[in-house]
């Protein structure tokens, strides 16, 4: 990946496939239109940015995500009082479960999936509670040329029904208080949403080929059984796993992450039992992808 330089902001990359920090933006005191073409250059270039010590109130959070597009309205978080438009990420000290364990994409389940999310820490545990982010573009760069050449013709299946639709019911892995996703999670009759798309994407700002299948919303490739499917896409998600295409971001108060649900999958670590963890979360609308 070719260097670039910045006037406005400082960027420190964390991995060499994925994420960098961004010093010099203060949200609050105001974000200028020079600064910001800097700030999306640094996110096309990293697939997630993160900046640290923002003091920003939930209505500062709005407008600054609608420089980025059209805030998409959850259809399953519960939203923060008096604001819809963010929703809550939140895991309280004698809860057992939290969301977003697994490697995702978020709202891949959509027929136009969301760009991205701004991810912002009210309330974070002493220690533990990090999110990793794997680079999707590396990913696949890293694959055989008969690899590339096989997926570049597939296309995959992706539903909301199986994981929103459930969370409503008694899980088995959610400890002596039985659901305890309840309150933080619902509406599960919303979640009917199908889509299919390329399995490997052109990015739309980019250009670059990037890797579209994750573990949460992916069901099989069009035209395949789930069984005969099923060997090839954990291959995919075990390879986009992968160390050499991740970073780990620690989250301190006042973080904030940005990043590209097209270049990037990410998980939440879940090691922090006891104590409590809130996020604000807004989410941008996206456009249709198209194969690479």
């Amino acid at each position: 990946m070719a260097e670039t330089s910045y006037q406005t902001i400082t960027v420190d990359r964390l991995s060499p496939a994925v994420g960098a920090e961004i010093g010099g933006v203060d949200i609050a005191a105001g974000v200028s239109e020079d600064q910001m073409a800097e700030i999306r250059r640094a996110f096309i270039d990293n697939g997630v940015i993160f900046l640290r010590d923002q003091d920003i109130t939930p209505d500062q959070h709005i407008a600054f995500a609608e420089r980025w597009g059209e805030i998409n309205v959850n259809r399953f978080f519960k939203p923060v009082d008096g604001h819809p438009q963010i929703a809550e990420v939140r895991k309280e000290p004698d809860q057992t479960r939290n969301i977003g364990v697994n490697w995702h994409t978020d709202h891949s389940y959509d027929q136009v999936p969301a760009m991205g999310s701004l991810l912002y820490a009210r309330e974070v545990p002493t220690l533990g509670g990090d999110t990793c982010f794997a680079g999707m573009a590396a990913a696949y760069d890293a694959l055989s040329n008969g690899m590339k050449a096989t997926l570049r013709n597939l296309r995959a299946e992706h539903s909301s029904r199986h994981v929103f639709g459930a969370l409503e019911s008694p899980q088995p892995t959610a400890g002596p208080n039985g659901n305890d996703i309840a309150g933080r999670i619902g509406n599960a009759e919303a979640a009917t949403q199908d889509a299919t798309h390329p399995v490997v994407i052109e990015h739309p700002l980019s250009g670059r080929p990037c890797l579209y299948v994750n573990t949460d919303f992916t069901l099989r490739f069009e035209g395949w059984t789930d069984e005969e499917s099923k060997p090839l896409l954990e291959f995919l998600y075990r390879h986009g796993a992968m160390e050499v295409f991740s970073c780990r971001f620690r989250w301190t108060a006042g973080a904030m992450a940005v990043w590209d649900n097209r270049a990037v999958q990410h998980r939440a670590l879940n090691d922090y039992h006891g104590q409590r963890r809130l996020m604000h979360r807004i989410t941008i609308d996206g456009e249709k992808l198209q194969a690479a």
